[in-house]
């Protein structure tokens, strides 16, 4: 009677198949429960045990059961991580980890509004508020005013094995206890419930000693596989956050300049592909969706998703560059001959505008056509396909960037996740560069780190951080506002010339900003009024104004002053 059009007769009738499969793999939805009940109730009884060396709990789980039946409780845990002051720490911050080590968890109130509130002792004010504060399901707002907006969920299936759980364990361990060797006690009863529930023939459940726990599992046991051992934590162990956080609240975020020297932009950069290779010149002209071409294009597979480094490492060797003078792009990429792409958008009568998806909003493209579909499909080794933004409907900012610009209506992004632009200081990549260093056998080079945060616009500021305090900049006749800190992802641990991943960059930079990953700020300015385009040149001098909306100069004597 709900169906929207027929149903899907085909998959009823394949139903019947697809549970006699499992019969035959596994003995049957009974042995699959006992099976999932097992790992989950081995992984809640090794997590609730876990401790900082202050007697702290490491998680907070949110359960109505004791673990003790799988009558009444399903192979699910739900969780939050917590600091070592009994804070907890944002699951967007645990998940985009989480991600590092090849685990994927769930995150948020799961459509769930009523057990989160009640298990997060929310109030319906507060749900209010966190909606007021730009809460919306499935963003990173992980944390309003102190408080949690979700938390994080882990499953376990019929095809999850020990060594997952063991794996997962690991990972918390690692990034949570690394320098502790406490010994975690594991329960006999559950050595006993998996004896008894776990049948040894049926392969897909694994075979029983594959599964038993061993009597105890020690810190020092968990991380003793060389493939898992991590040089860094997200979220430091007591000491060494005492340590980074002493040095770090040293030199980020001053109430105000401590230095009067100025300013400079050091570098352009823009990317007129998205997630590809960046293209650096020393001035470029400035368009109302930001520096010009600045992601005008995009690569999607066949199924007309976006592909970025995430899913493709490889997009960053491939190196698109803009000719103004021939108004054309040309790509090129190792052991492809280099293609060009007119600047001109296809604006002809057989010119199909579809609608792609960028992060949360809706954009109208174009196809680019079979010519450079084929050169990227070659290249990628995948099918793929070239589009382009249209510009006959813009792509709106969101609501929480506009907000206090006075031409907000006017103001529209191309293929960017957040804001027109992304500003980082040359001061804050070498003081994380500092704590990278102590992980490495091998530092990372200036030059490599700065081209992992992406950015458009780099800056020499004397103090690290210290753009974090900006309300607003000028640059030359440009001015910009301040929209918020980016949040980074695992797109910074990919080496941009080799497209090598590793971790130590994403772990070094959480371990030094406490719980989050935030570096560098969005920028976004009103639409230019003149009929001549802005210019963004290297060397110019930038102006900031304090959050306090107090204008930054530099101090009037040898002294070192406060803006007031």
């Amino acid at each position: 009677r709900f169906e929207d059009g027929t149903a899907s007769f085909l998959d009823i009738i394949a139903l019947k198949h697809g549970f006699d499969v499992l019969e035959r793999l596994t003995g049957g939805m009974e042995k699959i429960k006992q099976h999932t009940f097992v790992l989950a109730h081995y992984t809640y009884s090794v997590l609730s045990t876990l401790k900082y060396t202050n007697g702290a709990p490491v998680v907070r789980i949110y359960s109505d059961t004791d673990f003790s039946s799988p009558d009444v409780q399903g192979p699910i845990i739900n969780f939050n991580v917590l600091d070592e002051n009994g804070a907890v720490i944002g699951f967007s911050q645990v998940d985009k980890m989480a991600g590092l080590y090849n685990i994927h968890v769930r995150t948020g109130c799961f459509c769930n509004t009523g057990a989160c509130q009640m298990h997060l002792d929310m109030s319906n004010e507060d749900i209010k508020r966190n909606l007021q504060a730009g809460h919306v399901c499935g963003d990173d707002m992980d944390i309003v005013d102190g408080h949690p907006t979700g938390s994080i969920r882990i499953s376990f299936g019929y095809m999850s094995s020990f060594e997952d759980a063991q794996n997962f364990l690991k990972f918390i361990i690692e990034t949570r206890l690394s320098k502790s060797n406490t010994e975690i006690p594991f329960q006999s009863s559950v050595a006993k419930l998996t004896a008894e529930c776990v049948p040894g023939h049926h392969s897909s459940c694994n075979k029983a000693d594959h599964l038993s726990p061993v009597p105890h599992v020690s810190n020092r046991e968990l991380s003793g596989d060389p493939l898992m051992k991590s040089t860094g934590s997200w979220q430091p162990a007591e000491t060494e956050a005492e340590s980074i956080r002493a040095a770090v609240s040293e030199t980020s975020v001053p109430p105000c300049r401590r230095s009067g020297e100025p300013i400079t932009v050091t570098s352009i950069y823009l990317y007129p592909i998205k997630s590809c290779s960046a293209f650096e010149v020393t001035e470029w002209p400035v368009g109302n969706q930001g520096l010009l071409y600045d992601r005008n294009w995009m690569i999607v597979n066949q199924n007309g998703v976006c592909l970025t480094q995430k899913q493709e490492p490889r997009l960053c060797l491939v190196y698109p560059s803009i000719d103004l003078e021939q108004n054309v792009m040309v790509i090129e990429a190792e052991g492809m001959d280099p293609i060009s792409v007119s600047l001109e958008e296809n604006t002809g009568k057989e010119t199909v505008i579809s609608e792609s998806k960028v992060c949360s909003h809706r954009v109208k493209t174009y196809d680019c056509g079979e010519r450079i579909a084929t050169w990227f499909s070659a290249c990628l080794g995948r099918p793929c396909r070239l589009i382009r933004q249209s510009s006959d409907v813009n792509n709106k900012s969101h609501q929480k960037h506009t907000k206090g610009l006075a031409s907000a209506a006017g103001i529209s992004l191309s293929l960017v996740n957040e804001a027109q632009y992304l500003l980082i200081n040359v001061a804050s990549i070498r003081q994380l560069k500092e704590h990278i260093s102590t992980r490495l056998e091998e530092p990372l080079e200036m030059e490599e780190l700065i081209r992992r945060f992406r950015a458009n616009i780099v800056i020499s500021a004397p103090e690290s951080f210290e753009e974090e305090e900006w309300a607003e900049i000028s640059i030359g006749a440009l001015r910009f506002q301040v929209v918020g800190p980016c949040s980074r992802c695992q797109i910074i641990c990919i080496n941009q010339q080799s497209g090598e991943r590793n971790k130590e960059v994403l772990q070094s930079l959480s371990a030094a900003r406490g719980r989050k990953t935030n570096f560098g700020i969005y920028l976004m300015n009103q639409p230019l009024r003149s009929s001549l385009p802005g210019v963004l040149s290297v060397g110019s001098r930038v102006l900031p104004v304090l959050k306090e909306n107090t204008e930054i100069h530099p101090p009037t004597s040898s002294e070192e002053k406060c803006s007031g």
